[in-house]
């Protein structure tokens, strides 16, 4: 009887495993990997035990370049290293505009102080968004000098690069966010092609949605309840309704214990309507955004994968994928 029932288990182990393998289907016939950028060209930082509150300019690595995140040259530098969208950070100003800028506050990159919000933006246009970087904790500020002025705004953004296509990061939970990114499209039509998609607070980006059509939209909640159910029930071949018509954000290190990694998990997913953003591995202290960043992890990546890798250094991954040069960056001050 014991052998039985082992030979049972052992038969629908075998089952599920068969059913859920990846070698089931091929990958597809004209896949296309495209990438984002994650806030442009950027000074790149020490990751470890990160939160939301984190004054990341104060950790930065020894600067290989002069870029900084979210401004107009650091945007356009990703364009020519092969981004195929790029990602940017917004926040409504005392005046109704959108600066593009990371931070809830002013304090960690540049000398002002106060919410990022509670600005005009000619107030934001006058302060050095590179004041606050540090390689050695303080001793110098290489930056410092160099980022007068070049705080942009979207409008400014999307004036300059209308053919490109931009990921807009709401750092709120304030709704009239999605209202201010729909007027903005209604008043300039021919922007629309720009913003590709929405993401970050619940409230802006789901009121964006409903308001602009087409528009690729996604929530940390969803991506939670999607990763978590998949893992439970995706060996059935079920796809929770989570996981439907929307981008799947996947770290790396997470995406083979998902049931069909790669192929067949890429199949699942392009039927139920969504595609999946790659991350980088997935640790202590992630606040999400973590990227492929090197060669190493790019060689994780499957051949023939289907979707779109979010890396911090696009100048590095793009002309690697592309065979395209690297960018002429300006040397770090």
């Amino acid at each position: 009887m014991k052998r039985l029932i082992l030979l049972v288990v052992v038969a629908l182990v075998a089952a599920i495993y068969l059913y859920n393998a990846s070698w089931r289907v091929g990958p597809p016939d004209e896949a296309e990997l495209r990438l984002i950028a994650h806030r442009g060209v950027h000074q790149t930082f020490d990751r470890a035990d990160l939160d939301n509150d984190t004054c990341t300019a104060e950790r930065i690595e020894q600067p290989r370049h002069n870029m900084l995140e979210n401004t107009l040259p650091s945007m356009a530098a990703a364009f020519a290293a092969g981004a195929d969208i790029v990602e940017l950070d917004v926040h409504p100003t005392t005046d109704g505009q959108f600066a593009v800028m990371h931070d809830w506050t002013v304090d960690c990159r540049t000398e002002g102080t106060g919410e990022t919000r509670a600005h005009a933006m000619a107030d934001l246009k006058k302060l050095d968004i590179g004041y606050g970087y540090s390689a050695d904790n303080g001793q110098t500020f290489p930056f410092r000098g160099l980022g007068i002025g070049q705080m942009p705004e979207l409008k400014e953004v999307l004036s300059a690069m209308p053919e490109r296509r931009f990921l807009v990061n709401f750092k709120s939970r304030e709704a009239r966010e999605g209202d201010m990114l729909a007027q903005l499209l209604t008043r300039h039509p021919e922007w629309r092609g720009a913003i590709w998609g929405a993401y970050g607070g619940d409230e802006p980006t789901y009121r964006a949605d409903a308001l602009i059509e087409g528009l690729h939209v996604w929530s940390r909640r969803g991506l939670v309840d999607c990763l978590g159910q998949y893992l439970g029930l995706g060996w059935t071949g079920y796809i929770p309704e989570a996981c439907r018509n929307t981008q799947v954000m996947l770290p790396i290190n997470v995406a083979p214990w998902l049931w069909g990694w790669p192929n067949l998990l890429q199949a699942r997913l392009h039927e139920a309507g969504s595609e999946i953003i790659l991350l980088g591995p997935f640790g202590a202290g992630d606040t999400g955004t973590a990227g492929i960043d090197d060669l190493e992890t790019l060689a994780l990546v499957p051949p023939g994968f289907d979707g779109y890798v979010w890396t911090n250094r696009i100048e590095l991954i793009g002309p690697a994928l592309t065979g395209r040069p690297p960018p002429d960056l300006p040397a770090a001050p």
